[in-house]
C-alpha cells in the first residue's frame, strides 16, 4: 500500500484554487464552503479564496447590483480600472467590488480620464443602445456593456480605436440541480484609413446538471466578420446585426448537436449491453430524466 504523503500549505492552496477556479457558473460559493471544512486551515483557505475569486469573477463576467439602485455592473477585465474597481460605461460610474462576497460595496463617479472622448463616446453609446435592445430580446436575464479598450483619447476622424461588447447571461437553479451561463465578447476594431470595422467574437456556453449524477458542458466558439465604417448609428446597427447572426447561428448548431446525442455521442460512450443484460432503448431515450432535462434546458424542439 502506498505511503500517504502530507501536503504542505502551498500545495493545499494550489489544489484549493484549482477547485475554486473550475467551479461551474454560480457555484463557487458552495465549493468554497466545502473547501473550508476540508482544509481545516483558515490561513490556507483565506489565501486560496482571495487569489481565486477575482479571477473567477472576471472570467465568468459576473453581474453585480450597485448600491442605491444605481444599476448593474459587469465584473470584467475590460472595465477594470484598479484593484477592485470596475467601470460601468452606461452610467459613467465606478463600482468598488468585494470579490469574495461577490457584492458591490460602493460607487463613485468616473473621472474624465477614465471615460472615452466625446467622439468615441458617440460610437460607444450608439452601439450600447443597439446591443441593449438585442440582448433584451435574446437573453431575458442577460446583461451587456460596451467598453472602449483602445484609442479612448481620439478626438475625431483620422485615427483608429477599439470597442468591446460584452454580454453575460446566467440561469441559476441549484434547487433543481441545474445551472447555466452564456458569455460572449466581441472586439470591434474601427479602422479609419480602410474605413472598415473588423469584428471578432468569442462565445462560451457553460451548463452543469447534477441530479443523480454530474454532467457538465463547456462549449467555446470563435468567429469573425467585417462591415463598413459608417456613422455612429449606422455602424451600431451593422455591428448588432452581425452579433445577432453569429450568435443565433451558433446556438442553432448547439441545438442540432445535442439533439443528436442519443444517436451518436451517448451510444459511443455506453457499452453495448449494460450490466442489466438489457439492451439500451436508443429509440426511446426520452424516458430518462437526464435526456429530458438537457432537452428542456437547451430549448430543443421549441
Amino acid at each position: 500500500m502506498a505511503e500517504e504523503v502530507e501536503l504542505n500549505s502551498k500545495q493545499k492552496k494550489e489544489i484549493a484554487k484549482w477547485f475554486l477556479l473550475n467551479s461551474p457558473a454560480g457555484e463557487i460559493q458552495y465549493v468554497a464552503k466545502d473547501l473550508r471544512l476540508v482544509l481545516n486551515d483558515n490561513e490556507v483557505y483565506d489565501e486560496a479564496v482571495s487569489e481565486s475569486f477575482p479571477i473567477y469573477n472576471k472570467s465568468h463576467i459576473i453581474c453585480l447590483q450597485m448600491p442605491a439602485g444605481a444599476g448593474d455592473v459587469l465584473v470584467t477585465s475590460f472595465g477594470e480600472l484598479g484593484e477592485n474597481e470596475y467601470l460601468d460605461p452606461r452610467t459613467a460610474q465606478v463600482a468598488i467590488v468585494d470579490h469574495v462576497k461577490q457584492v458591490c460595496t460602493e460607487v463613485r463617479p468616473a473621472t474624465d480620464e477614465e471615460l472615452p472622448s466625446a467622439y468615441v463616446e458617440e460610437f460607444r453609446s450608439a452601439l450600447d443602445v443597439e446591443i441593449l435592445k438585442y440582448a433584451g430580446e435574446a437573453y431575458p436575464k442577460g446583461v451587456c456593456s460596451v467598453y472602449c479598450t483602445k484609442g479612448k483619447e481620439v478626438e475625431g476622424p483620422g485615427f483608429n480605436f477599439e470597442l468591446v461588447v460584452v454580454i453575460s447571461a446566467c440561469r441559476l437553479s441549484p434547487q433543481n440541480f441545474c445551472n447555466g451561463s452564456w458569455r460572449s465578447v466581441w472586439t470591434i476594431e474601427f479602422q479609419d484609413e480602410a474605413q472598415v470595422l473588423e469584428v471578432k467574437g468569442k462565445l462560451q456556453v457553460g451548463a452543469h446538471y447534477f441530479e443523480e449524477g454530474n454532467v457538465q458542458l463547456d462549449a467555446k466558439h470563435e468567429c469573425g466578420d467585417s462591415t463598413l465604417f459608417q456613422s455612429p448609428d449606422d455602424s451600431a446597427i451593422s455591428i448588432s446585426n452581425i452579433l445577432r447572426h453569429h450568435e443565433t447561428e451558433y446556438l442553432a448548431s448547439l441545438e442540432v448537436s445535442y439533439s443528436n446525442l442519443p444517436d451518436n455521442t451517448f451510444k459511443d460512450l455506453r457499452r453495448k449491453l449494460p450490466v442489466t443484460r438489457t439492451l439500451f432503448p436508443w429509440h426511446n431515450t426520452s424516458q430518462f430524466s437526464l435526456t429530458r432535462e438537457i432537452t428542456k434546458e437547451l430549448g430543443i424542439g421549441k
